[in-house]
């Protein structure tokens, strides 16, 4: 997906936006966008057949969905916390289950969401909406959580972001 190494990340700067919006808020504030883009240009939907675009939809919707249970239910076995928005109160860093392929399962979950979404819509300026989500994620949510990670755990929250991908 996006595109960073495993040599870890780039700490931005912080910014007054930083861990301001929930995940989960900023996922309906996008999926509202979606549906809006294609309602305001009809004529731009692609045609696709009912079952094509509903079982697409539903199947990246159901692979999004199970991802981001993935994560939640890793960060419960370890007893940390699943709140996006003070990642500071974290116990450990999880490094097993998903979170041995992505940094954020979650926040990768819910952008297969999207575009199981965007699949079911069948428009593609539905789908221009995605960058924009996976850019204000990464940098006002996912830098941020690393920032504050790496300042609480050290050397081990550092290797483990070399190790493993943000996205995929």
């Amino acid at each position: 997906m996006a595109g960073d190494d495993r040599k870890g990340s780039p700490m931005s700067e912080p910014s007054p936006l930083d861990l301001k919006l929930p995940p989960a808020l900023l996922v309906l504030l996008a999926a509202g966008a979606m549906g809006g883009a294609a309602r305001a240009v009809p004529a731009w939907g692609l045609d696709l057949s009912m079952a094509w675009a509903l079982g697409l939809g539903v199947g990246l919707g159901f692979a999004g969905v199970a991802i981001v249970f993935s994560g939640v239910a890793a960060f419960r076995r370890h007893g940390t916390t699943v709140d996006p928005i003070h990642p500071e109160a974290a116990q450990q860093v999880v490094r097993s289950g998903i979170y041995r392929f992505t940094r954020n399962p979650m926040y990768l979950g819910m952008t297969l969401l999207l575009l199981g979404w965007a699949a079911y819509l069948a428009h593609p300026l539905a789908l221009l909406v995605l960058p924009g989500f996976m850019a204000y994620l990464d940098r006002f949510q996912i830098r941020p959580e690393e920032r504050a990670l790496g300042a609480k755990f050290g050397e081990p929250y550092q290797a483990y972001l070399r190790e493993v991908r943000r996205w995929l």
